[in-house]
Order: structure tokens, then C-alpha cells, then sequence
């Protein structure tokens, strides 16, 4: 078993190593939680090129001691070109999941960095982008060996991503998919991140680099045009919070489901639960699961278009009411649900205790599949979750902001420790969280058992459309049983799958340590400097 690392000078955890590795080495030359992350986020774009790319979006929740939390939304909107008739003319009944015409939304992600690297001059950060940026281009540069869940995912869907523009020339040898172990090679990613680190990241929205990757688009097919980057940018605004059992949560607002992360442990937390990894467990925590996503699939989109403020369903009453409509012994009857994604979730803390809980996307693995040849940037495909139902919440409108199923978490525990933690993995993002939250810090769990032990998923994540309950088989074997004969469709998988996610904590306590939990069903690590 994986053990809690530990240290007093700085720490960061990631999927990773090599991105771990890239953050511990610039807090170890003095740089602070904000430019750790930053190396850090570079490296997994580059390590982790299915997961997340320049291409995609992020979302930050930053923390210095003695203040409150400040969350960074970098979520980019549909393109001003893009309406139902975009689509209808094309013959389409819904957006398509893969090529140019999924490639509908403005790439965030780069505008993240940027409005991280605005946050952390207040905290004196002075490492420029060339060495932030100086793991992610050695790796892009020299080469990386593939990892494992690479592989498997470029195996799994070649089919689908083999004629899209690009994707066979950044990530096909000898036109086979990469075998593991394989050294990968990005040497236009390269060139971008050194262009972004000499120009400023700014020139990604406005400049020459913006206009190369506007000719790229457009000449794939893309309806995104220069205007859309050029009026993109991050918000910093305050995260969505709410007291569970003493303890305070904090995670994004809409359009993330991170309402519905502090939804799921807000009705859990009602219930009376005190055992872990029993059926009393599973089951509060599956019923409290549909709760929450019953109120996210109706109402969570861009907050500009939300009938009901997000904080109205965090008040008491209403959580009390959705708590008493839980059956401690049957499972209320599952629809199918229709979240994806593909997701890296990174935490970094300081030796002066600033925290980052940072999540990084580019939602389906490998996103739209288009991949622009001359920067090496794959294009997400958020935009694939808006509705061409001009009746329905989520129904796609011109710089409408895509509802996201990424969200980072952080809380600050009654008793002084700060705890960033999150996972990637679609609809098993809330209930990774939830499993690693209550374990730790509602059942006094070991931070690494926490996130070593076994899980379930209740609905779709990264590579699958299954939405059954899927469940490790590490449980007792009586809890499968129980779970049977109240009403579970239950599926059990293996012992460390990595369908549950790659998850992630750690933890600053009021004492200076800080400790630092990674996900055994990844290739990551945490690494203290």
C-alpha cells in the first residue's frame, strides 16, 4: 500500500509524477503554491495529453491562511458564430461528439494560467513562464514514455478518432496507436509553450500565436472565430460554501456540478452515518448521490441563465428536506444519466500554507480529436453537453458557458487543517470526493487509505456510457449482498479500476506538516520539497 508522504516545506500532488516532480521542484527553489501549480499544469498537458491540453478549460480554488478562499473560473463559451441553426443546416439533431464541429467552445484553459499568475504577484511570485514552463517543454521536446491509460485510451478509440484532423500526426507511430512505454514526442507543443512563456500567455487570445490557431481552427472547420478568443477572459470570483459537520467546504459554482458535490456530503452528513465501508455507508452516500444529481441535471448550467441562485439549494431546509426523503434500506429507482469526461485534478501547498486545488480538462478522452498541426494543441469538446432542444436548460446559445462536470475541491477542517482534494472521472467526480472527505475528515481515516480504498460509481465517467453502479470488489462481500437486495444494480469491477478516477489530497495542518495523498489507479505521486 501507497503511504502518506510528509513534509514541512511544500508538497504537490498530481496524476503524474513527472507533473508532480515539475511543482516540487519550484517550491523547492522558493516559488509559491500558485507557480508550483502552474509548472505543474503545464506538465500534465504534456505527460497527460488524453486527460487535458492547452485546448481545454480550468477551474481553481487558491487559499492563503487568515483569508477567504478565491476560486478562478476558466471555463470558455460557445463561439459568437455557433447557434441551433449552426447545426440544423448540417442535418444534426444533437452536437457531435468528436471533429471540428465539437470544437464549439473557447479554450480557457491558457487564461487560467494567467489569471493564477495576476493572483500570485499579491503573494510576490516572481518565477518567470520560462521556468515554469521548463519541465513541460522538456518533456514535449525530448519525449515522454506513454503511460499506461494513455495507451489504452488511444487503443480504445482509435476508431473514432482516427480521421480527425491532426490526431493520427500528434499521436500515431507508424500509423499503430502508442504502445506503452513508448517515447511520445511533441515538438509543435513545444514550440507553443516557448512562445507563450517569450510573448506572454495573453498572445494564446491576441497576437500571432491567436492567429495561427484561429487558421488552424478554421481550417479544420471550426466555427470559432479571432473575435471569440480575443474577448475571453477568466473570472476570479468567490467559490460556492457550506458547513458540513463543523467542517467547511468549498467548491465551484455553476456551470460545474460543484453544487452538487456540497449537496451530496451536505444530505450525507444528515443521516446519522458513523460506520465506513458498510452498507449503511455505501447506501447513504449512493441515495444521497441521486439526490444531488437530480438537482444538478435540472437546473446547474451557465449561472446567467439559472432560474434559482446556486445557494438556494445549499440552505438547510432544502437539504433537510432532501435527506428525509431518503429510504435507509432501498435504493430509489436510477435514470440514466449523460455526463462524460475526461479530467486531471492537482493540489499544491506552500511552506508558508497557501493551497491550490486546481482541475484541468478537456472533457471525452483526447476531446474533439482535432488536433491544430503547428502548435500541437487538441481542441476540447465541452460544448457536446449543450442541448439542441430550444426548451431545455442547457440549450446552446452564443457564448453561452457549457456546463462542466469539473470542480475542485478544498475545505478548512474545524480544527485548523486545510484539506484541497479532488479527482477526475465525469459523474464520479462528487462521489470520489465525498468517499475521500468522509473517510478523512468525517471518519478519522489515514489520508492515503482514504483514497486507496475502495470505491463504486454510480453513473457514467471518463471512456464508458455504462450508468449502472459499478463497485471495487475489495468491499466485504456482504456489503455487495446487502447492496443487491435493496434495490442496487450493482456491477463489480476490479480490485483498483480505473474507471473510479485518479484522486488526490492533501493537507496542511495547524502544526506546518503537511501531508500528501495520490491515487494508486494512476501513475501519479506526491512530492515534497
Amino acid at each position: 500500500m501507497l503511504h502518506t508522504r510528509k513534509s514541512y516545506n511544500g508538497m504537490v500532488v498530481a496524476p503524474h509524477h513527472l507533473a508532480a516532480e515539475a511543482g516540487s521542484r519550484v517550491l523547492a527553489e522558493g516559488g509559491n503554491a500558485i507557480e508550483a501549480m502552474i509548472a505543474a499544469a503545464s506538465t500534465i498537458a504534456v505527460v497527460y495529453p488524453h486527460m487535458n491540453s492547452l485546448g481545454g478549460d480550468n477551474f481553481w480554488i487558491i487559499h492563503e491562511p487568515g483569508s477567504d478562499p478565491v476560486a478562478i473560473d476558466a471555463c470558455g463559451g460557445v463561439g459568437s458564430q455557433v447557434d441551433l441553426e449552426y447545426y440544423r443546416t448540417r442535418g444534426l439533431d444533437a452536437i457531435p461528439g468528436r471533429g471540428a464541429d465539437a470544437a464549439l467552445t473557447v479554450a480557457g484553459a491558457v487564461s487560467g494560467w494567467q489569471a493564477a499568475m495576476n493572483h500570485s504577484a499579491k503573494w510576490n511570485g516572481s518565477l518567470p513562464l520560462q521556468r515554469l514552463f521548463e519541465d513541460a517543454v522538456h518533456h514535449a521536446q525530448n519525449g515522454v514514455p506513454v503511460a499506461a491509460t494513455l495507451a489504452n485510451n488511444a487503443k480504445a478509440k482509435l476508431p473514432e478518432l482516427l480521421d480527425q484532423p491532426g490526431f493520427a500526426e500528434a499521436y500515431l507511430q507508424n500509423g499503430a496507436p502508442p504502445v506503452i512505454g513508448q517515447l511520445h514526442k511533441q515538438a509543435a507543443l513545444a514550440d507553443t509553450l516557448r512562445t507563450l512563456a517569450d510573448k506572454g500567455l495573453e498572445s494564446f487570445y491576441t497576437g500571432d500565436l491567436s492567429r495561427l490557431i484561429i487558421d488552424e481552427l478554421s481550417a479544420a472547420g471550426s466555427p470559432i472565430v479571432a473575435a471569440d478568443l480575443a474577448a475571453h477572459r477568466a473570472l476570479e470570483l468567490a467559490p460556492l460554501a457550506l458547513e458540513v459537520n463543523g467542517h467547511k467546504l468549498y467548491n465551484m459554482p455553476p456551470p460545474t456540478q460543484g453544487l452538487a458535490s456540497l449537496m451530496l456530503l451536505g444530505i450525507y452528513s444528515r443521516l446519522g452515518i458513523e460506520s465506513l465501508d458498510d452498507f449503511d455507508y455505501v447506501h447513504g452516500l449512493i441515495e444521497s448521490t441521486k439526490q444531488a444529481f437530480r438537482v444538478r441535471d435540472a437546473h446547474v448550467s451557465d449561472p446567467a441563465y439559472m432560474q434559482t441562485p446556486a445557494e438556494d439549494f445549499l440552505k438547510a431546509a432544502f437539504l433537510d428536506e432532501l435527506a428525509n426523503g431518503i429510504d435507509k434500506t432501498t435504493a430509489q429507482p436510477w435514470p440514466d444519466a449523460a455526463v462524460g469526461g475526461d479530467t486531471v485534478w492537482l493540489g499544491a501547498i506552500d511552506s508558508e500554507g497557501r493551497s491550490v486545488s486546481f482541475i484541468q480538462s478537456i472533457y471525452w478522452e483526447f476531446g474533439s480529436g482535432l488536433v491544430l498541426p503547428s502548435t500541437g494543441v487538441t481542441w476540447q469538446n465541452r460544448g457536446t453537453s449543450f442541448s439542441l432542444d430550444e426548451k431545455h436548460h442547457n440549450c446552446l446559445k452564443p457564448g453561452r458557458r457549457p456546463f462542466h462536470t469539473i470542480q475542485p475541491a478544498l475545505a478548512l477542517l474545524s480544527d485548523g487543517r486545510v484539506m484541497p482534494y479532488g479527482t477526475m472521472g465525469g459523474e464520479g467526480q462528487p462521489q470520489t470526493q465525498a468517499m475521500v472527505f468522509s473517510r478523512y475528515a468525517m471518519g478519522g481515516q489515514d489520508l492515503q487509505q482514504s483514497i486507496t480504498a475502495p470505491r463504486w460509481l454510480l453513473g457514467k465517467t471518463w471512456g464508458s456510457d455504462v450508468t449502472s453502479l459499478r463497485i471495487e470488489n475489495r468491499f466485504a462481500p456482504e456489503v455487495y449482498d446487502q447492496l443487491k437486495a435493496a434495490g442496487h444494480d450493482v456491477e463489480m469491477v476490479g480490485d483498483f479500476d480505473e474507471v473510479m478516477g485518479h484522486a488526490g489530497a492533501l493537507v496542511k495542518h495547524p502544526n506546518g506538516l503537511i501531508e500528501g495523498a495520490s491515487d494508486p489507479r494512476s501513475d501519479g505521486a506526491a512530492c515534497g520539497s
